[in-house]
């Protein structure tokens, strides 16, 4: 098919060299111009008048396409996954919503695989040695985004990066076994076994560090967060997984408090809660009891705890 320079393809109709009558008229002068989009024209406007009206005519609740967890809805005849959008107050955000991505397990089986290759260490250590091992759950498949050791991989990375928390000489990490009595276990957890050792008082996605006796000192990485990242990070999963690293390992050595952002615009402290939010007002909304204040600060996204690391 072709189109000429004067707007019609093969197939169109010249116009007459004259014409009469009904010819004449407005509508034969803009099918004279316009050739087939005369009739091309309209039916999209139709179209799109229809769509308009589908979308405000849907009542609120209605399923649409999977954002976040599956088990929250049901399959729809072509096998997607949908699930149910709830009610939200005038002005509020749904923030309970995972970013769109991958599958994710829903639920492991709560024993622990190693992953990785050891030896991994870095830091001075002048006051506190780590030694850690990276585990992923059975049940989970890490085939989507790498493999079990692009866990371990990361991780390595992270905690050996000079950005990291080995910039302050205090501090050192070694990649041990996991049968080697390690002081912290990583483990990259199923979305049913974090919300049951972390809680879920919050009603969305997080991971936690947890310290008891039985289990020692446990950082649980949650796969739905690892796949899928955070809003706040726009899309850069890469970077949010370095910050999840970061800020639960930061927890295990000692920085138990979160903190709020320290001036608008400027890199978000790495023990603020930047998986929820990079707003102070807005984390103080969902955590008034938390160290937020009440203002429209607002910080950038920031996965390290020296992003300006000291050199010698």
């Amino acid at each position: 098919m072709t189109f000429h320079h004067d707007g019609r393809m093969d197939g169109d109709v010249e116009p007459a060299a004259g014409h009469s009558g009904a010819s004449d008229s407005a509508l034969a002068r803009f099918v004279d111009t316009y050739g087939w989009r005369a009739y091309a024209i309209p039916v999209l406007v139709v179209v799109t008048l229809l769509v308009l009206w589908s979308i405000i005519n849907t009542p609120a609740g209605e399923t649409v396409g999977v954002t976040s967890r599956a088990p929250q809805g049901t399959s729809g005849q072509s096998g997607e996954e949908r699930v149910t959008v709830p009610d939200m107050p005038e002005g509020e955000v749904a923030i309970t919503e995972l970013p769109p991505g991958g599958p994710f397990t829903e639920q492991g089986k709560g024993t622990f695989r190693p992953v990785g290759k050891l030896g991994m260490t870095a830091g001075e250590g002048k006051e506190k040695v780590v030694r850690f091992s990276t585990e992923v759950e059975d049940g989970v498949d890490t085939a989507s985004f790498g493999g079990d050791d692009s866990f371990a991989a990361m991780v390595d990375a992270t905690l050996s990066d000079p950005r990291g928390w080995t910039n302050d000489p205090r501090f050192r990490f070694e990649h041990v076994s996991a049968s080697d009595n390690p002081d912290l276990r990583i483990q990259l957890t199923s979305v049913g076994t974090t919300r049951e050792a972390c809680g879920n008082d919050l009603g969305l996605e997080t991971s936690c560090r947890l310290y008891t006796e039985q289990d020692g000192d446990r950082v649980l990485i949650n796969e739905s967060r690892w796949v899928r990242g955070a809003a706040p990070y726009n899309g850069d999963v890469g970077s949010y997984r370095q910050y999840l690293i970061n800020h639960e390992v930061g927890h295990s050595l000692g920085y138990a408090e979160h903190e709020p952002c320290n001036g608008d615009g400027k890199l978000a402290p790495i023990m603020m809660q930047q998986t929820l939010s990079l707003n102070n007002k807005e984390l103080f909304k969902i955590a008034p009891e938390e160290v937020y204040p009440e203002n429209d600060d607002t910080c950038l996204a920031n996965p390290w705890p020296y992003p300006r690391p000291a050199t010698v």
